[in-house]
């Protein structure tokens, strides 16, 4: 039989760990701002394939940008 083409596996990596990667940092607010759903949420690792060092430190970092005013707490709606 043929395999169905559309559901092939793909190794995941994280975006975090590869060579040349951006590092995680609370003032880099466009990177941040990526990993923020449109509601303002932080999208879960499994979304995004960002292992779970990485999302600690992502997650604290959005935080830090949210609690200096670099980021929203939620989007606005105009």
């Amino acid at each position: 039989m043929k395999e169905n083409l559309l559901f092939v596996n793909r190794k995941k990596f994280c975006p975090f760990s590869v060579k040349n990667a951006p590092k995680i940092d609370y003032k880099n607010v466009k990177t941040l701002s990526r990993y923020i759903t449109d509601k303002g949420k932080i999208m879960p690792s499994r979304i995004t394939n960002v292992s779970n060092n990485k999302q600690k430190e992502l997650s604290i970092a959005i935080k830090r940008a949210r609690f200096l005013a670099l980021l929203s707490y939620t989007k606005r709606i105009r």
